[in-house]
């Protein structure tokens, strides 16, 4: 029998302390968040509904973020991906991955993707960068680079897609003035060999997760689309 209490745990990196938890056992779903004020907390309104299809999950709240703290100056996106890895070999998660990113997380995933047998991919208003920000600390010059007008067009994200062959589930918002749509055709295009490939539009702008917790309907379907 599942689990139905958040088991936290922590981790060192890089002189912080990852906070972290883990929701049930089987089949988990790993989870990623975005920038600003996200957290893992954002998540826990899908996490319960899931764990009721039994399905379980794991997240972690990233430096600069939520419990574990710290600036944000401290991380990049590389670190971010190193962070996640580090919460991958915390919690042994066997066998290959299902993961879900949201806005900047959904870059991490797509990362992580090329280091991990991964067979799930959900990349919820997913934000997309270029290889010449992903190790740059953020700040003016990470922000200098991302802010280079269509510069996500250079992104590695696209032929990273083109190779994945596993489930992938793309979720954008229909009012979203932080990713175009562009980014998100382009990707669900790019992911030519996927096994299965879906794209739902949410009619709420990019923060879905206050608006998904809002509207259970909708945040019903779609962890029937996410699986168990």
């Amino acid at each position: 029998m599942q689990s139905t209490s958040l088991q936290s745990f922590s981790l060192s990196f890089h002189n912080h302390l990852l906070h972290a938890d883990r929701l049930g056992q089987h089949n988990p779903l790993l989870m990623l968040h975005g920038a600003g004020q996200a957290s893992r907390q954002q998540f826990l309104a899908l996490r319960y509904a899931l764990l009721k299809q039994g399905r379980a999950s794991v997240a972690a709240d990233l430096i600069g973020h939520g419990e574990t703290g710290g600036l944000i100056q401290h991380s990049s996106l590389s670190l971010r991906t190193q962070q996640t890895q580090a919460v991958i070999q915390a919690t042994d998660l066997a066998g290959p991955l299902s993961l879900l990113g949201s806005s900047m997380g959904a870059y991490n995933a797509i990362r992580l993707s090329t280091l991990y047998p991964t067979v799930q991919l959900i990349l919820c208003v997913p934000g997309i960068y270029i290889p010449a920000a992903y190790a740059v600390p953020f700040g003016p010059a990470f922000s200098a680079i991302i802010r280079q007008p269509d510069s996500w067009q250079h992104s590695d994200a696209w032929e990273i897609l083109s190779g994945f062959t596993g489930r992938l589930l793309i979720v954008a918002a229909e009012q979203d003035a932080v990713i175009p749509a562009a980014i998100v055709e382009r990707l669900y295009t790019s992911a030519n060999r996927a096994r299965e490939r879906e794209l739902v539009w949410l009619p709420t702008n990019h923060a879905i997760w206050p608006w998904l917790d809002q509207h259970p309907a909708h945040l019903a379907a779609l962890c029937d689309k996410i699986g168990a």
